[in-house]
């Protein structure tokens, strides 16, 4: 036994690097996301996408939860609420994030989605989960400063000259919606675990958003889905909300809340530069000046929670 303790302590110091190996490739992942999908939207229609791209996460969060907790069911009265937020979470966010990027930057779309954290707190507050410290308004204005900026400063996306604003309103009302759910899920994030809250109401989305999309997936014409769309499919399924979920997850076991919701912010950063590089989408001055507002609000938020008392950990908007 005595010989197994220096194999063991070097293990457990081992978790923070690979933690932290985890979390950057989650954020890679989440970026990327941005521009792969919204390639794959040139010729899939968004109901279709989520209809073949959703199950894919599903099995693997169903998974990732089989190997940890094993597939246990929630309470009987508990079941009604987690419907409730599987629809809000699932179906409601995802139509507003799967249409906001059809009709917006794929840029654009990362930087509004990154004001999310605040919006959860500012929701946290409002129901009495956490105190509002002066830091959090700061980190609110800086937040609704950077997204104005970002909407106003929008460029039409690359090959058309309609305006982006329809797209940037339903990616802030994605914002509002994954914010609600993050903050109704609490209370059973508490009592279950999160992994088996994700599951749970990623299984409810994904039957939710295949009826409604099927219709939408079964007027494809398949022949013309090259191998390109199909891995989009994957990564945004598989790799974007299953694999990220799981790498988010095991950083908050290893790391803690608060600084595995940091690295969330190398995802707009990220996810402009992989939008000019892989659709040619070139960053506009108001753009960049209302990434670095709103990143450098959350920031703020995030360094002023490190000294309070730890709270379940939020689920970062996939």
């Amino acid at each position: 036994m005595e010989s197994n303790r220096p194999a063991t302590a070097a293990a457990a110091a081992s978790h923070p690097y690979r933690a932290t190996i985890a979390l950057l490739m989650m954020a890679l992942i989440w970026a990327l996301n941005f521009s792969i999908a919204k390639d794959a939207l040139a010729r899939i229609a968004p109901l279709a996408f989520n209809t073949l791209r959703f199950p894919l996460a599903a099995l693997v969060v169903t998974i990732a939860m089989s190997r940890r907790t094993g597939l246990g069911l929630p309470e009987r009265a508990d079941r009604v609420r987690l419907v409730g937020l599987g629809l809000l979470g699932n179906v409601v966010y995802q139509m507003c994030f799967i249409f906001g990027l059809d009709h917006t930057r794929a840029g654009t779309a990362s930087v509004l989605l990154a004001g999310t954290p605040i919006v959860t707190g500012l929701l946290s507050a409002g129901m009495g989960h956490e105190r509002i410290e002066p830091r959090t308004w700061m980190g609110a204005g800086a937040t609704v400063l950077g997204i104005t900026l970002v909407v106003l400063s929008g460029a039409p996306v690359a090959g058309s000259a309609d305006s982006t604003l329809h797209g940037d309103l339903l990616m802030i009302l994605a914002t509002l919606a994954w914010a609600a759910y993050t903050v109704s899920s609490r209370p059973l994030i508490s009592k279950y675990g999160a992994l088996p809250v994700t599951a749970w109401t990623l299984w409810v989305g994904s039957t939710a958003l295949v009826a409604i999309g099927i219709r939408s997936t079964l007027a494809l014409d398949f022949h013309l889905i090259g191998p390109r769309d199909w891995f989009a499919v994957v990564y945004a399924g598989a790799l974007s909300i299953g694999v990220a979920y799981v790498l988010w997850s095991y950083g908050i076991r290893h790391l803690g809340s608060t600084r595995t919701a940091t690295f969330s912010n190398l995802v707009p950063v990220i996810a402009l530069a992989a939008a000019w590089l892989l659709l040619s989408e070139r960053p506009t001055a108001g753009q960049l000046t209302g990434a670095a507002v709103i990143i450098g609000g959350v920031t703020l938020v995030q360094l002023g929670r490190r000294r309070t008392v730890p709270s379940a950990p939020r689920i970062p908007a996939p």
